[in-house]
This record gives C-alpha cells, sequence and structure tokens, in this order.
C-alpha cells in the first residue's frame, strides 16, 4: 500500500523566496507605484483587497499543494524572461502599463519554474484575479467609457419616457426642457463595472459546477452593470424633472451610487442561487458557495522536503541581470523637441483670415493638454473652416489625443459616414497627407470633418496605429509628442458635400505647411 506524502520547504528556501520578491518588488518599483496611486480612483478602489483575496485562494488550496511534489519547468523560465522583457521595453519607454503587466508575467513565470505545470495549475485562478489590479490603458478607458456614456444614456432615457416625461437625447446630454443632465464620464457605469467583474470572477472561482456556469457568472457582470446604471440614470432624470436639479448633485447623487452598487451584489448573489437550482449538477446554495479551508495533511503521512528545480534558479539569474542592468543604464530624460507656441500662429494664411478662440477649463482638464489651437478661418468667397490641433510634449503618463471617432459621439454628433481619402496637393514635409473623413450630423445641423493624428514626423488616420508608434518611438527616440488636427466646415441639409470638401481641401493645403512649424519632426 503506497504511504501518503507531505511535501514541505526547508526553512532556507523561504530565505530564498523572500530576496527573489523583494527584488522583483524593487525592480518593478516605478510602474507598480503608479498603479497603486491610480487606485485612488474610484474605479479602482477594489485592486486594494485582491492582493489579499488571492492570497486566501492560494491558502485555501494549500492542503492539495502539499502533497504535489515541485517540478522543473523551462516553460516558466520563458515566461518569465518575457515578463523581464516588458519591463525593460516598458522602462525604456516609461509606459507604466507595459510595466505593470510585465510585473505579472514575471511573476507568473517563476511561479511555474518553481512549482511546475501540475501544482501551478492549482493556483491558476488565483493568479488570474491579480490582472484585476492593473488599470486599463487610458486610450482603452476613454474609448470604453465613450461607449458606456452613450448606452447607459438611451436606456436610462427610455425609462424616463416609460414614466410619460417628455425628454430628448443628444449623445449623451438628457434634455428634460427645464433642465439639461450631461452623462459624464463618472457616470459611464465603470465605477461599477470594474469591481463587479473582478467580483463575479470571484465567484466563478469559488463556484462547485460546471463551468458554463463559471462562465456565465462572469459575463453576467456586464449587462447587470448596464442596466442598473441605466436605470440609476433613469431614475436621477424621473427625481430631477419633479423635484429640481438637487437630485443629481452632491451627497444624493453618491448615495444612488452607492444603492445601485449594492443592488448590482445583490442580482449576482440571487443569479448563484438560481444557477445552483438548475442543471444537472444541482446542489444547495449553501454547499455550491460554501468557502473551503484547507484540506488536513493525511493521516500517517510520510514528510519530504522539497527541492528547488534549476529552473527557479535560471529565472532568478534573469532577474538579478537584468536589476543589474537597470541600475547601470542611466535614466533617460524624455526628449521634449523644441516648437512654437501657438499663440505665435498666424491669423492669416493665404487668403484666409481667422478669429482665435478659447476651450473651456473644464474640456482643459478632460484634455489634459499642453498646447492647443482653436479657430474659424474665413476665405473671401466665405467658406468658413473650424481648425482645431491638439498638441502634447509627452504621452507617457496617459495624456493623450482623443480621437473624434469617441468624442463626436459623445457630443451627440452622429457619423453618417466615415472613410479615409488623400488630400490633392497637401504635403506634410514630402509624405502625402491622408485624413480620416467623417460627415456627422446633429439635429439640422451637419458637418463635413477631416481629422489626422500628426506625430513625431508621421501623419496616420488609425488610432491603434498611433499608439503603436507611440510605444515604438518612446523605446527607440525617448518621445512621445504629437498632435491630433481636426478641421470642420458646415454642410446645409440638402446640399452637396462636394462643396464642403473642396474648402476643406483648399484650407489643408494652405494650413498643413505652417502646422509644421507648431508640430515638430
Amino acid at each position: 500500500m503506497a504511504t501518503d506524502i507531505v511535501w514541505k520547504l526547508r526553512p532556507w528556501h523561504l530565505a530564498i523566496g523572500l530576496f527573489v520578491s523583494t527584488l522583483m518588488l524593487l525592480v518593478f518599483f516605478d510602474g507598480l507605484q503608479y498603479m497603486e496611486a491610480k487606485w485612488g480612483a474610484e474605479e479602482y478602489n477594489h485592486a486594494y483587497m485582491l492582493p489579499f483575496v488571492a492570497a486566501f485562494l492560494v491558502w485555501q488550496r494549500s492542503g492539495a499543494i502539499r502533497q504535489i511534489p515541485f517540478q522543473s519547468s523551462w516553460v516558466g523560465v520563458l515566461v518569465a524572461a518575457l515578463g523581464l522583457f516588458a519591463y525593460v521595453a516598458g522602462d525604456l519607454g516609461t509606459l507604466y502599463t507595459v510595466i505593470q503587466y510585465g510585473f505579472l508575467i514575471t511573476l507568473g513565470g517563476f511561479l511555474l519554474s518553481l512549482m511546475g505545470w501540475r501544482a501551478f495549475r492549482i493556483i491558476l485562478p488565483a493568479y488570474a484575479l491579480l490582472f484585476f489590479m492593473v488599470p486599463l490603458p487610458v486610450f482603452l478607458y476613454n474609448n470604453l467609457s465613450g461607449q458606456l456614456q452613450l448606452i447607459s444614456s438611451e436606456f436610462g432615457v427610455a425609462f424616463i419616457r416609460l414614466c410619460a416625461i417628455p425628454v430628448y437625447l443628444g449623445g449623451n446630454v438628457i434634455d428634460l426642457g427645464n433642465y439639461k443632465l450631461q452623462v459624464a464620464e463618472a457616470c459611464s457605469g465603470l465605477r461599477y463595472l470594474f469591481p463587479l467583474t473582478a467580483l463575479g470572477f470571484i465567484a466563478a472561482v469559488v463556484y462547485k459546477g460546471a463551468l458554463w456556469k463559471k462562465a456565465v457568472l462572469l459575463l453576467s457582470t456586464i449587462p447587470i452593470t448596464v442596466s442598473m446604471n441605466s436605470f440609476r440614470i433613469g431614475v436621477i432624470g424621473v427625481l430631477v424633472d419633479q423635484y429640481g436639479i438637487e437630485m443629481a448633485e452632491g451627497f444624493l447623487h453618491d448615495f444612488e451610487g452607492w444603492v445601485v452598487f449594492m443592488a448590482c451584489a445583490a442580482i449576482l448573489v440571487l443569479e448563484m442561487w438560481l444557477l445552483s437550482h438548475v442543471g444537472k449538477d444541482q446542489r444547495p446554495f449553501r454547499e455550491a458557495f460554501s468557502i473551503e479551508w484547507p484540506d488536513p495533511p493525511p493521516d500517517a503521512a510520510a514528510v519530504e522536503r522539497r527541492r528547488v528545480p534549476v529552473t527557479f534558479y535560471a529565472s532568478a539569474a534573469l532577474l538579478v541581470a537584468v536589476a543589474i542592468v537597470s541600475q547601470v543604464l542611466p535614466d533617460r530624460e524624455e526628449i521634449a523637441p523644441d516648437r512654437r507656441d501657438f499663440v505665435l500662429f498666424p491669423r492669416e494664411i493665404d487668403g484666409w483670415r481667422g478669429e482665435i478662440g478659447r476651450l473651456e477649463p473644464v474640456y482643459l482638464d478632460a484634455l489634459k493638454l499642453d498646447d492647443y489651437l482653436l479657430g474659424d478661418f474665413t476665405n473671401v468667397i466665405g467658406d468658413t473652416v473650424n481648425l482645431y490641433v491638439a498638441y502634447y510634449d509627452s504621452q507617457r503618463k496617459g495624456a493623450s489625443a482623443h480621437s473624434p471617432k469617441s468624442c463626436l459621439p459623445g457630443g451627440g454628433w452622429e457619423i453618417q459616414e466615415l472613410s479615409q481619402r488623400s488630400v490633392e496637393g497637401a504635403f506634410v514635409g514630402e509624405q502625402p497627407l491622408r485624413v480620416n473623413r467623417a460627415l456627422i450630423q446633429l439635429g439640422d445641423e451637419r458637418q463635413l470633418v477631416y481629422y489626422w493624428f500628426q506625430q513625431r514626423g508621421r501623419v496616420m488616420t488609425n488610432e491603434y496605429l498611433v499608439k503603436w508608434y507611440l510605444f515604438w518611438d518612446a523605446l527607440i527616440r525617448n518621445r512621445t509628442d504629437g498632435a491630433l488636427v481636426r478641421l470642420a466646415t458646415s454642410v446645409p441639409l440638402g446640399s452637396d458635400p462636394a462643396k464642403a470638401d473642396a474648402a476643406l481641401t483648399s484650407f489643408a493645403q494652405s494650413v498643413v505647411g505652417q502646422l509644421q512649424r507648431y508640430i515638430p519632426k
């Protein structure tokens, strides 16, 4: 009869683990510090608890881990090397999101190289939970927030209309007649979605049942969040219509948000109860979601001391090498090229005369730009073009140009056409100007918009390609400066957009040469 074996670490193994953990924290310190600072935002407050929840999940399974011998895994070494490479790339480019994901990848590689796949698989859910700690990259956050604002606004207005209240929706602005409510970024639902998704993942890990039920628990957090946030917006609209704008401000507004989140959590618990009573694996709710404690060691089990696999030492050697290199390399200061400020931009260009405007402080706070140009330019035949340029000295810490494709719908504009075209006769340096062409409409107002990203000598129309070159130039050229350029002109309803195309083309031919003095190559 085989004897059960319980595997235990030697005391000096803990010293090795403490050394490696400390060194890893020191190497990734800047990225982790920036991540912790982001946890101060309401969307990420829950992240403080996730390491402790992950540790508890590992402790729950410690009994099973004790009965499995650790094995070498060179795949783990490769994963650790990939994470350390992400650190080096993120550090050279000062892109904190890359460093943060690099830390988690490196941690996974170390655990796999130490434990082997058989033991690592047991703690895999706890390890995966840690990825919910990393804040989304800003451009993904902004795009997701904008889409959720529009969706929540539409469903919220539908609820208001069910209450027989006349209301008009323009983008994310709810017009009740006497009052206008803007569904701002804070009301997008992300402050519910992120913690509720993490909670759904934890529930899926704890749940004892079929895999499809675990998937339902996790994926259902998205429609729960959207529907409840929309309901909250609708309720606020009804209360404002009946009792005034105070219903959407101050303590009451925040209290409503807390109530809605608790309602989301209650719906998730109700869903857990329903899932425990459907399918072939039905069981009492208390049993399906019971909190287990570690299995005790088998009676009369033999105790064996673990050996640290050579693959763990190989991963540790890579970490030490990266730590040494990171200390030897000099600190890189980002290059901010010399340029003219837009305050010096000419008011007359090839027959186009401009009136310069200013952005309101609320927009400046949201855009976080370093310099900008806003003006209406008119030629001798009466064509008027609105010029807007947003310039950033650095886009490393999240401040970057907002794509009109995401921002226009939030202002109520419907994009009727969106394409790319080359502007004949317009060149940025030796590069032909290629732009995004958008025909947009808001009520009875229609406009034609050209926009492009002019960054470090490149002209681009794809916002995701912009992000790639942002990373590449931060890594290779130590620069992340750049600008968004947008031209817009009116297109009366029923008129041919061709006249507007001609006006924008003419103005673009005149203005691109001037812009090169203000947007460095």
